[in-house]
């Protein structure tokens, strides 16, 4: 048995209980991996359009003019780095921005620096660009990169919108080849099954996992924009 403690009072129950949880968590780890490693072993993904954003300054404090189109093939800055894309509900239907994804987006905003190293990250919305820009300026989001989707079908195409304008978050990865051709690796959104909603991007938030740890777990809490 390894004990993480060494408090006294630790009843043999407890202690009993506690080792069954460490090896189900060691399960848990090595299951994780494993889905990891199927994930990453996926088969070429299809080409996509070179969809075209509207972005405004880098800096949210520079106002939102000038803005410029950029191409999806453009927010790589090198061949062999993967782009990440994160569908911020935000825009048409969806009127106000969600407070779920502003709670991931927030915590993105902290370790964009980290994530940078290894790979290109982006925010795409379907808002108009001041409207994105201006929540941005109010969660202080100035570590990210924010794109308006504009007239282009990105998030339909890729199942964030549908014909009516209604919007889900997802999150997608994206290769690019050495000749330019950009493709769809994987994508994955917090629907996972009709029984499974809000729960399939649960891994790119620490908020949950660590209400998990305590006795009361989540307990039906959800984020809002007052926070």
């Amino acid at each position: 048995m390894l004990r993480h403690t060494r408090l006294a009072g630790e009843s043999a129950v407890y202690l009993d209980a506690r080792e069954e949880l460490r090896l189900a968590e060691i399960d848990l780890m090595r299951h994780r991996e494993q889905v990891a490693v199927q994930r990453r072993a996926l088969p070429q993904g299809p080409p996509v359009d070179d969809y075209v954003f509207i972005e405004g300054p880098a800096d949210l404090e520079a106002g939102d003019t000038p803005v410029h189109e950029v191409t999806l093939s453009e927010l790589f800055t090198a061949n062999d780095r993967p782009l990440i894309v994160y569908h911020f509900m935000y825009g048409k239907l969806q009127t106000d921005p969600c407070p779920m994804c502003t709670l991931w987006i927030d915590g993105f905003n902290g370790i964009a620096h980290h994530i940078a190293r290894n790979a290109d990250f982006v925010i795409a919305a379907a808002a108009d660009l001041p409207a994105l820009r201006q929540h941005a300026r109010n969660r202080g989001w100035h570590r990210l990169r924010l794109l308006s989707c504009g007239d282009s079908t990105f998030k339909y195409d890729l199942s964030s919108e549908d014909r009516d304008g209604a919007q889900d978050s997802t999150i997608s990865v994206f290769t690019r080849d050495s000749d330019d051709a950009v493709r769809h690796f994987y994508s994955t959104h917090p629907r996972m099954a009709d029984d499974i909603d809000e729960r399939g991007i649960d891994l790119l938030a620490p908020v949950w996992h660590l209400l998990d740890l305590t006795p009361q777990g989540r307990d039906g809490w959800y984020p809002n924009l007052d926070y």
